[in-house]
């Protein structure tokens, strides 16, 4: 059930039932059940994964190992925690990943150092995307602390900090549990954090520890409350002045969506505002999914160089322009080279806002300033009446001749005719980052990928984890055959799962966004028979389909196939493409980012 109880949208009744959030300024809370627990239900584990069911996580994502094995049985004792068991650690990272981005909070569980180090790079790519996530350790022994001996799955030193001090940089708070005592706050205190933070956190639990009952575990109830974050009343007041002041002067001002609407959780916010003040709206590429793209005033994706039809011209020629939770790296700012003026920008982050070149107002929400902007700014619908002015509709791609060797252009053509409100997209990391983008979402489509971290492969862990968590949702996914190469083996998990999503696995011979950014033999790979090798991973169980298509017919074939007779079936669609057969977008950024990553040093 989507509660979104993660992202403190709404708590749950102590029925089960989904209420409404509290009426009040001091707490939100999450109802925990009021019937007594026996000694057995009091443990450690129970009590962790009490914490998991309450705030929305009803599937974990695990790779067992000898240090986690008690935790897990107790974690799964739990009604309503459903255990999923994937091939590796980097994928069940990647798994809460996805997960977190539907639910609104994620949840894996791993072992200690051989496990907590492989999943580290998922945790990062969390913490980098701002995704509250529990990355959930099964730790030594807690009587083996301190004495001095050496332990398997370690680097061989009596020191087991190593671990920690990983997770240290990638997750905002970090609980290593060993001894009951502190159990029951190190966990809630790490669990609000990760929601109130909006990043992972790491919790690290003695592997003899979980099946012990402890009085703490078992008073009830015991509410899980969590203290709003507030703005100041004075701060706020002054910023919206200030930024109305700013705003209703400007001729064409222009809004745009980033990524951190999300952390902010802001989105509607962003949208009252565009309502009320007829600005042009547009989204960073790593915002997309996060605006409704239905809006009557979207221009598109704003992607400096490379972006969508007109948006980029719009946004650019403003005099004033509003960014809501955006990252400037190099790779959202093309190498460096949006025309973007500071003075003319108002940016706001999710505890601040900073006009043109000062002042900066801290300790403010974004939601709550943008609610409190859209009262007093004064509508002006001169940007979106120059774009639509401006504006030609996209052509279509060339017609294919028959049985013409299938083009990327015509194959997300066919894509595109897909979506729908019971749809989400997952765009991997590469060329489907550019040609994705140019999908126009319908209402209540969803869409993800990992722009900021960008780690290649993280889609195939992502589409399990989202599809967990987005029932009512068919995931289609857009991978390169380089990525899925990496992270291929946990389509054997979609299966065990009985999910259905599609998957598109476009096989052009390489890792094509680097021979884009620089071009060199290691850029090619071993061409798989990718189909066999989903075949073998199915094995006759579960419900699988596959097939290759090289020319649009057998295309559209295909689609048909997967959308009507195999809709149940976990369908992977294996696109033969030219290796040359990139968007125009990808070619003008790789180049941009290749300027960049060269730039010879400055002179000492």
């Amino acid at each position: 059930m989507d509660t979104q109880l993660g992202a403190l949208n709404v708590v749950t009744t102590p029925n089960g039932n989904v209420g409404s959030p509290p009426k009040t300024n001091s707490v939100s809370c999450v109802q925990s059940s009021p019937v007594p627990l026996s000694s057995c239900d009091a443990t450690l584990g129970r009590h962790l994964a009490r914490r998991l069911v309450q705030i929305g996580v009803s599937d974990v994502f695990s790779v067992p190992g000898d240090f986690n094995l008690t935790l897990l049985d107790h974690l799964i004792a739990e009604p309503g925690l459903n255990n999923i068991g994937c091939c590796n650690e980097l994928n069940a990272g990647y798994a809460a990943d996805g997960y977190a981005r539907s639910r609104g909070v994620g949840a894996c569980v791993v072992t200690f150092t051989v496990g907590g180090l492989s999943v580290l790079n998922a945790i990062a790519g969390a913490y980098s995307e701002n995704l509250p996530l529990i990355c959930i350790v099964g730790g030594p022994n807690s009587n083996d602390y301190g004495t001095n001996r050496i332990l398997h799955h370690t680097i061989g030193v009596p020191d087991f900090s190593q671990e920690l001090r990983c997770f240290q940089t990638v997750t905002c708070y970090q609980a290593v549990v060993n001894n009951l005592e502190d159990a029951h706050e190190q966990i809630d205190t790490a669990i609000s954090t990760a929601l109130k933070e909006s990043k992972p956190v790491y919790i690290s639990i003695g592997c003899n520890l979980a099946a012990i009952p402890h009085p703490s575990f078992s008073r009830e109830p015991i509410p899980f409350s969590l203290s709003p974050k507030l703005s100041n009343q004075m701060g706020l007041e002054a910023a919206v002045e200030a930024a109305a002041e700013f705003l209703n002067k400007a001729v064409k001002p222009v809004m745009v969506g980033g990524p951190k609407l999300r952390a902010a959780r802001a989105s509607e916010a962003f949208v009252e505002l565009a309502d009320a003040s007829g600005y042009a709206l547009a989204v960073m590429p790593s915002g997309k999914g996060l605006v409704p793209e239905h809006h009557p005033h979207f221009i598109g994706t704003y992607w400096g160089a490379v972006s969508t039809s007109f948006c980029a011209e719009i946004v650019e020629s403003a005099d004033a322009y509003i960014f809501a939770g955006p990252i400037f790296n190099d790779y959202s700012s093309v190498g460096y080279s949006l025309l973007i003026k500071k003075e003319k920008a108002l940016i706001v982050q999710p505890d601040r806002v900073v006009i043109g070149n000062g002042p900066t107002f801290g300790c403010i929400l974004m939601k709550d300033f943008l609610q409190a902007l859209a009262k007093r700014i004064k509508k002006n619908t001169t940007a979106y009446e120059n774009y639509h002015r401006i504006f030609v509709p996209e052509g279509h791609p060339l017609k294919s001749a028959h049985l013409e060797p299938l083009r990327v252009n015509v194959l997300f053509e066919h894509i595109q005719k897909m979506l729908s409100g019971n749809t989400a997209v997952i765009a991997e990391t590469g060329d489907s980052w550019f040609n994705c983008q140019k999908l126009k979402l319908p209402e209540g489509c969803g869409y993800e990928f990992q722009m900021q971290y960008g780690s290649i492969g993280w889609s195939v862990g992502a589409t399990l984890g989202y599809a967990q968590a987005a029932t009512d949702k068919r995931v289609i996914s857009c991978i390169g055959d380089g990525s899925f190469q990496v992270t291929a083996q946990d389509v054997s998990t979609m299966l065990r799962c009985g999910q259905n999503p599609i998957i598109f696995l476009l096989n052009n011979g390489g890792y094509t966004i680097e021979v884009e950014i620089h071009d060199g033999p290691y850029n090619v790979i071993k061409n798989w028979n990718y189909t066999g090798l989903v075949e073998a991973i199915h094995n006759g169980e579960g419900k699988c389909w596959t097939t290759k298509v090289k020319c649009e017919e057998e295309l559209i074939e295909a689609i048909e196939t997967a959308t009507g007779a195999k809709k149940d079936c976990l369908c992977f669609i294996e696109v033969i493409a030219h290796k040359d057969d990139t968007s125009k977008e990808l070619l003008e950024w790789g180049s941009r980012v290749s300027a960049a990553n060269s730039r010879p040093p400055n002179p000492q």
